[in-house]
């Protein structure tokens, strides 16, 4: 369970990294992607595409 938990973490982290060039892609803003502004900055959830990127990773990973 902690496995699972650390590695949507990471993949939250990588995606917010990522975030610029993949929303040229179309990435983030997916129908479960949570975007709303608080404390006076724009805060991002990218929930359903972190679910979309984790599944081809696993598919990449279980073709290697």
């Amino acid at each position: 369970m902690i496995r699972w938990l650390l590695v949507t973490v990471l993949a939250l982290v990588l995606f917010s990294g990522l975030t610029p060039w993949l929303r040229r892609l179309g990435m983030g803003r997916l129908p479960g992607d949570l975007h709303f502004r608080a404390f006076g900055r724009e805060w991002s959830l990218p929930i359903a595409s972190t679910i979309v990127l984790s599944m081809i990773a696993a598919a990449i990973a279980r073709l290697i």
